[in-house]
Order: C-alpha cells, then structure tokens, then sequence
C-alpha cells in the first residue's frame, strides 16, 4: 500500500515530528511505500486566493487549478491510502492544514454533482488515519465533547464525504510541556498505527 502522509507542524524538534518518525517505521516494517507532505517545510500556502475562490464557487471544473494544488491531488492519486499528523490547536487542525483542504479538495475533483444532483467525487482511497496530538488526555477530550467533534469534522466532512471508504482517528492526549507521562505509549501507538496499517 501507498500512503500520502500530511504532516502540519512548524517545529523539526517537536513530539508530533516524533510521531511521524514512529508512524512511518511501523509503516516500513509493515511493508508499505509512502511520501510525507510537511506543508511547513514545503510552503504550502493556505490561503485560496480571489480566482480560485471564483472558480470554486462558479462551479467550473474546466478552469485549471493552481500548480501547487495540482501538485497535491497528484500525490493524492498516487495513494492507497492518507494519513495526517497534526497537533490539536484550538479543537482542530493547524491552519495551514485547514487551508490544504480548502485549496486540494476542489470542485470538480473532491466533489461534484451529476445530472441527477447526486454527489460525486473523482478520489478512491481505501482509507485514511488522522494522528492528532493533544496536550489534554483523551478522557477530557471525550469529557467536554471536543474529540467528538473534531472526528465528526475531520472524519465526516474531509474524509468520508470525498471518496475515502474507511477512517478512523487516534488522539494520542496528555502530551502537556514539560510532562512526559504519556510519551513513551503515545510513541508505541504510533509505531503501532503504522505496522497495522
């Protein structure tokens, strides 16, 4: 299996870095190929610009996409499968992830409707696994509603709702500053997701 891997952190010293070095050990061991976006290292811009802004809500798929984003759909349909590591900042995704979705999952390619108004979409991923980080533990997360909510908007809306057949997603909490409680495990989990994978 192939697997593109959207990796959103600025720091190269960071846990989520960690993360992602388990995660594609697992992945190796197991025997799968993959290919890491690291949108920080790479300078993906976030931001959609007026025209494509235009061209997405004019409906028209026949207006080219920017370079950078053809670039990404491109890796997308070289792929078996996603993954995305990310920290929860603020319930969600960092924004230069949020903006990946914005600009990649266009219209035309994530999504369209056919002449019977029915959904399309031009992605077959057999699935997707999103990795997130979290300074609270899981428990807390659960407690207040939150990690329902960011599966509900990661999983439902960008993943399920655009050709990935399978998704599931791992919160590996309690990773405070300055607490490394649960480092160790959160790690194993990690290496753990990529050999089952």
């Amino acid at each position: 299996m192939h697997v593109y891997i959207l990796f959103a952190h600025p720091s190269r010293e960071s846990f989520n870095r960690a993360v992602l070095d388990r995660f594609t050990q697992g992945l190796r061991e197991a025997g799968h190929s993959f290919e890491i976006g690291d949108l920080y290292r790479m300078g993906f811009e976030p931001n959609m610009d007026l025209s494509q802004y235009q061209r997405e809500v004019g409906l028209d798929p026949t207006v080219p996409v920017p370079e950078d984003v053809r670039a990404e759909q491109e890796k997308i349909n070289r792929a078996d499968a996603l993954a995305f590591i990310y920290p929860v900042w603020w319930s969600d995704c960092p924004a230069i992830l949020k903006g990946w979705f914005d600009r990649v999952l266009t219209y035309g390619y994530a999504y369209f409707y056919d002449d019977n108004e029915e959904r399309k979409t031009e992605i077959d991923l057999q699935k997707a696994i999103v990795i997130c980080p979290a300074g609270h533990t899981v428990e807390h997360l659960e407690e207040i509603g939150i990690a329902e909510s960011m599966e509900r908007i990661m999983l439902q809306d960008r993943l399920l709702g655009v050709g990935v057949r399978e998704a599931r997603m791992e919160i590996l909490g309690g990773m405070m500053p300055d607490d490394d409680t649960y480092r160790d495990e959160n790690l194993a989990t990690a290496y753990d997701l990529g050999r089952s994978f």
